[in-house]
């Protein structure tokens, strides 16, 4: 396999590992605006299968001529970046997977599947994490129970030692939690797909300790298309993020205040966009180098003759790499994903979600390999 991989960001860099540690894989590419700065645990490993390539996203010409020679390619490029990568992917004839987190831009992505079915090639967006991991297990619930009534979905991504205000730290971009803090969220009420606030209605999720208490609120994206693939055969279905307790009470005035707002203000007659502001004042308080992450998730789907079912997850930091929970769990998840298009356990041609094309078995023993460790839970 000869796998292209765009960003060499914490996610890019972490499919980009994942991958070499696969023995099918004969190469990977990866390229950035600055293929050079790449993180001690790729630097350090030295494998001769690893090429990088300089690339701005934005050159269309360059991209095509960079895929050639590749099967698949594995964007972690931000998500604005998705519809050009799937269509330029399928003219080359690739596979193509993203880390996707934004729904209309999947939605877009769904229009070339004609085009990727005529190629014969498989495209996935929005197979990370949350967006991805959970959607695969919420599909494999549903197909359970059979009759589902509600689909409850949990994600977060934690420091193990929270500091106040926030008890947070930057596990990934923090332009995109905000963007889930700011996006309302498509849920399923009734059977049909509504929006509701993001940081609102909180409640209580318990897990073992030492974690213990979390808060859960909606943000948006974490479900990509699920709530119009199922609207009129289950009743409820939404996605909350994890924090821990007295995030949101921090958040949601934060945003309320304006401090988050795309739209320009004028200060002392210069014209400041508020949320690039808060970014450039928080994330230096935010961002914890030596700082250790765990991933907690919650997927829980009752059935209407009362049947349940419910996996959880609790990830952590890895000492032996310094690769994170989200890295782990959200790039991994990501080379799974091309592994899968490539070897041809993922079957489907065409542009499909991970819950329409990715079979639950295969991709949890994958993970299990990797040391994530999905549990059914009663």
């Amino acid at each position: 396999m000869r796998m292209l991989v765009l960003g060499a960001g914490l996610q890019g860099s972490a499919c980009a590992y994942d991958l070499l540690q696969q023995s099918g894989v004969e190469r990977v590419t990866l390229a950035d605006l600055k293929p050079g700065h790449l993180p001690a645990f790729l630097k350090n490993k030295r494998d001769k299968r690893l090429v990088t390539a300089r690339l701005d996203a934005k050159q269309s010409v360059r991209l095509r001529k960079l895929m050639r020679g590749h099967d698949a390619v594995l964007s972690a490029l931000p998500y604005y970046f998705n519809y050009s990568v799937a269509r330029n992917a399928i003219a080359a004839g690739l596979h193509c997977a993203d880390l996707g987190g934004n729904t209309e831009i999947v939605q877009e992505q769904k229009t070339l599947g004609p085009a990727a079915q005529r190629r014969g090639v498989s495209v996935v967006p929005d197979c990370g994490l949350a967006p991805g991991m959970v959607n695969i297990i919420a599909a494999e619930g549903i197909r359970r129970i059979g009759e589902a009534e509600s689909v409850k979905i949990f994600v977060g991504g934690l420091p193990q030692q929270p500091e106040p205000p926030l008890n947070y730290q930057i596990v990934y971009s923090l332009e995109g939690a905000l963007d889930y803090y700011t996006t309302p969220s498509w849920i399923l009420r009734g059977g049909r797909p509504e929006r509701v606030d993001a940081l609102s209605e909180l409640e209580t999720v318990a897990f073992p300790n030492p974690v213990g208490a979390l808060e859960a609120f909606h943000t948006g994206g974490g479900i990509s298309t699920m709530p119009w693939a199922y609207a009129g055969k289950v009743q409820t279905m939404e996605y909350k993020t994890l924090r821990y307790p007295g995030h949101m009470a921090v958040m949601r005035p934060v945003r309320e205040l304006g401090l988050l707002s795309l739209d320009p203000v004028s200060v002392k007659g210069t014209k400041v966009v508020p949320r690039d502001a808060f970014i450039a004042t928080v994330s230096p308080r935010l961002s914890k180098p030596d700082g250790r992450d765990l991933v907690a998730l919650r997927v829980e789907v009752r059935g209407r003759n009362g049947r349940r079912v419910a996996w959880q997850l609790l990830d952590y930091y890895d000492e032996k790499t310094g690769i994170s929970a989200m890295m782990r769990t959200t790039g991994y998840s990501l080379a799974i994903t091309g592994v899968m298009q490539v070897d041809g356990r993922i079957k489907a041609t065409g542009v499909r979600t991970p819950d329409e094309a990715v079979p639950f078995q295969p991709y949890v023993e994958e993970l299990r390999r990797r040391g994530v460790d999905i549990r059914e839970v009663s």
